[in-house]
């Protein structure tokens, strides 16, 4: 199901067409519900628990009678050397079961979507983010744009991150500072709960920043179709 209406899609391709008259240059637009599954999280999570949950038991006293009700656990216990080996292992049994244990709980909690997503480290979301925006920009082809005057400006809803990436004849001349405020004019449309005014304000920056770098030639041929695509 799509986040935005036919009509904020047909408000972000005029947009982007208007922006579009002033300059050479190209835009389009990407958001994307999540720009990853990071299913490796609850396995990181899980792993981590299992290491340092069980050594919180032992000053609790952990020692295999915790076991007993386990069938074929407990038992009679002799009082030599041979029953001391014994014992040992079965403390180191009971100690690997546990950590077991403890892993499988906390991989199931911790690959419920909602844990996942807040339990996922802020620097992967960022990394993923700036990952998939790249291949989007590789994938609609804005790398192949006459002069090298793509932009793409991307946004991943559930990661809460937000990208502009523009090719490199557009970083030969503008900082890649100046895009600040269009993503500024976003994020702040993203979490105002308006995506596509915050989309159309990121489009109206960078198509101002074009104009100034990029005016149109001669001939200004639209060579990446205008839009928002949602995946």
């Amino acid at each position: 199901m799509n986040v935005l209406s036919p009509d904020d899609h047909a408000r972000i391709n005029a947009a982007i067409a208007k922006a579009e008259m002033a300059t050479c240059g190209e835009i389009f637009c990407v958001m994307a519900r999540q720009a990853s599954e990071y299913r490796e999280v609850p396995f990181a999570w899980a792993a981590a628990a299992a290491l340092v949950a069980p050594a919180f038991l032992i000053p609790m006293g952990f020692s295999p009678a915790w076991f007993d009700w386990v069938p074929g656990f407990g038992g009679w216990t002799a009082g030599h050397s041979a029953a001391a080996q014994a014992t040992a292992a079965s403390t180191l049994f009971a100690y690997a079961v546990t950590q077991a244990a403890v892993f499988l709980v906390a991989a199931f909690v911790v690959s419920i979507p909602p844990i996942r997503r807040f339990l996922t480290p802020r620097r992967l979301k960022r990394d993923r983010a700036h990952r998939a925006a790249l291949e989007q920009f590789l994938a609609k082809g804005m790398h192949l744009t006459t002069g090298r005057t793509g932009v793409l400006i991307y946004a991943s809803l559930g990661d809460r991150q937000a990208e502009v990436i523009a090719d490199e004849g557009i970083y030969a001349k503008v900082k890649p500072e100046v895009w600040n405020d269009a993503l500024h004019r976003l994020t702040e449309g993203l979490g105002a709960g308006r995506p596509a005014d915050g989309f159309i304000a990121a489009i109206e920056t960078c198509g101002a920043v074009l104009a100034q770098h990029f005016p149109p030639g001669a001939e200004n041929p639209n060579e990446i179709a205008d839009g928002l695509v949602e995946i």
